[in-house]
């Protein structure tokens, strides 16, 4: 296509991406880095973000230079880009010689409007000699929370982009992410050497996500259920803390019925390339993954994440929840949580090698996600709270909204199970504790002489769940903590004092009870287009989207969003003129892909 260095961040928005206006901060953002100044974006996932440097890389002359940290965040922004029109390339190691060679040629020859790299190819010798031919309408900096060592997901090799920041001075600096507490904007703006005015924060709301925790059970089954009741046909990813949990939770799935990959770092590359792909280039697969899965996917219509273990601080939750719903269409973020998560995650946290302030801050950490957990709540106010971000009213879109938690006083079980802890030494684990508690003559309560204690049996009016429950929350409470001596002992706290003392009051929140029924399932017409004509139509769309798709040998995602497609379905356009007009419709897929699609709908019969 034709160099737009002339025209105006509205006319790019409006003829290349096909959108009429900008998101929240987006305009201010993009008009600082056409005008040459250095900025930080704190943009959720599914904001924008890349629009942010995507369009002044276009308006600006010169070629925009973007570090990612992964080929496959790399192959799919250049891929949908090079769809609209745009002059995009890549260079990792995917590509053979004489394609590195020719896309470096294109480079220094001025003709690209943007050409991503990995940090670790930026930083060569040979690849910094290269930028002094060339011109660079600025540098971007994605998941620019790598270069920080408090952030959640540091990489050593990012630290180098600060020598290149400083190399490349005269040419204006971008660094995006989704996630990044104060201690970790305050690194990257340092690092960076960024002003603290060129800082947006657009906010982290994720409206269209429906966040929901239920306390694990049987965990598979939940999740089956889960499933099977918001999401039978849909894509999505499930998280486990081990590759063997992978192994096991992608068996389950399939002896049920569901179409599941695995991606842990166990399987060979060349495996987890080819269940990535068909991730992505696939409707309605689900992934079960380790953490090592996910940064970089840009698959906008995965309609759930669940999380089967606990992650071990709310960044790495906000980031991997924010992965579903990427297209703006309802999602769901499903938790399944028990203690000996946390048990698991402090245990890492006090083995590991870091200093003792970096625990300290690991603890804090994972102890504000336990709170999220155990809140009686809207869950979307304390995720919030955790990134300094004020929710004024509930936000009707997460379980404890949806489903009120009742509370009660707890204060005199919280004396009892916290008298029964420093009765039994403060040496025993949670189950101990409660068979002492709920009077169970087991051999190794009468071993110790515990069922000899004044504690022993006074808390027969709760169930030994109840108990579990409250153990859970007081813990959350940091009125009891899990030692990691190996045997994960519960201990007192100096907060419990008044509560023992009977000075301070105990508000606990109640578990709902399991249902005994399944709901019954949400029709996909609920979830996407709104009555049965416009949902089959939707499908025949999808139909001729993949077909397009297999084509060209690109995900489908990138021919158009689900939500494009939604809008085709809802206005059924019988022109190319209206068909312009729908959202993700700009020059180049009008072009392309009008006729096709217009016949599509005409042709359909409801």
């Amino acid at each position: 296509m034709q160099s737009l260095s002339s025209c105006a961040p509205l006319d790019v928005l409006r003829s290349i991406f096909g959108y009429d206006t900008f998101r929240p901060n987006q305009e201010e953002i993009i008009t600082r880095v056409v005008r040459g100044e250095d900025t930080l974006v704190l943009m959720p996932t599914g904001g924008g973000k890349s629009l942010c440097y995507q369009i002044p890389a276009i308006v600006r002359p010169g070629t925009g230079l973007v570090v990612s940290p992964l080929i496959s965040l790399m192959q799919d922004q250049v891929n949908t880009l090079k769809q609209l029109g745009v002059r995009a390339e890549y260079l990792n190691s995917s590509l053979t010689r004489s394609e590195q060679a020719e896309i470096e040629r294109a480079f220094r020859s001025g003709t690209l409007d943007l050409l991503y790299v990995a940090p670790e190819r930026l930083v060569t010798p040979g690849f910094m000699g290269m930028l002094s031919q060339v011109e660079l309408s600025l540098l971007a900096i994605d998941e620019a929370h790598c270069i920080s060592q408090w952030g959640h997901d540091f990489r050593p090799e990012y630290l180098e982009l600060e020598q290149v920041r400083q190399q490349l001075g005269h040419v204006p600096c971008i660094a995006v992410t989704a996630t990044a507490d104060e201690p970790t904007r305050r690194e990257i703006l340092r690092r960076l050497h960024i002003d603290p005015e060129g800082m947006f924060v657009t906010g982290f709301d994720r409206p269209n996500i429906q966040y929901r925790v239920v306390h694990k059970q049987k965990p598979l089954q939940q999740l089956l259920d889960f499933i099977e009741t918001d999401h039978p046909n849909d894509a999505g990813i499930v998280y486990c803390i081990s590759r063997k949990k992978v192994e096991e939770v992608t068996q389950w799935l399939r002896e049920h019925g569901r179409d599941v990959v695995p991606y842990h770092a166990g399987l060979s590359a060349k495996d987890r390339q080819r269940n990535q792909d068909r991730f992505l280039y696939e409707e309605g697969i689900i992934v079960v993954a380790t953490v090592a899965f996910g940064m970089g996917i840009d698959k906008p219509n995965v309609r759930f994440v669940a999380h089967l273990d606990m992650p071990k601080n709310p960044e790495s939750y906000y980031q991997e929840t924010g992965r579903a719903g990427r297209d703006g269409l309802p999602a769901h973020a499903w938790l399944a949580y028990h203690l000996g998560d946390v048990v698991t995650h402090r245990r890492m946290v006090e083995s590991s090698f870091t200093s003792d302030q970096q625990k300290w801050v690991e603890r804090h950490k994972l102890d504000a996600l336990v709170g999220y957990c155990e809140t009686a709540e809207c869950r979307r106010k304390v995720l919030l709270s955790y990134f300094g971000e004020k929710l004024e009213e509930p936000c009707g879109n997460c379980d404890t909204c949806l489903n009120p938690v009742e509370t009660w006083d707890g204060t005199v079980a919280a004396q009892k199970l916290l008298s029964c802890v420093y009765r039994t030494g403060q040496r025993f684990g949670a189950s101990h504790v409660l068979d002492v508690l709920t009077g169970k003559d087991t051999e190794k309560v009468r071993r110790f002489g515990h069922d000899r204690l004044s504690t022993f049996g006074v808390g027969s009016e709760l169930s030994a769940q109840e108990w579990r429950s409250v153990v859970r929350q007081l813990v959350a409470a940091d009125f009891l903590e899990v030692d990691m001596d190996g045997y994960g002992a519960l201990k007192l706290t100096e907060a419990c004092r008044p509560v023992l003392k009977g000075e301070q009051k105990v508000m606990l929140r109640r578990d709902p009870r399991p249902a005994r029924k399944k709901k019954e399932r949400v029709p996909t017409s609920t979830i996407l287009p709104e009555t049965k004509q416009e949902q089959l139509l939707f499908e025949e769309l999808r139909r001729v989207r993949a077909e397009l798709a297999r084509e060209q040998g690109v995900p489908p995602y990138v021919i158009f969003h689900d939500s494009t497609l939604v809008a085709m379905a809802k206005h059924r356009p019988r022109s190319l003129e209206s068909f312009s007009r729908l959202p993700g419709v700009g020059t180049a897929k009008l072009e392309r892909y009008g006729e096709t699609f217009l016949e599509a709908i005409q042709l359909h019969k409801n």
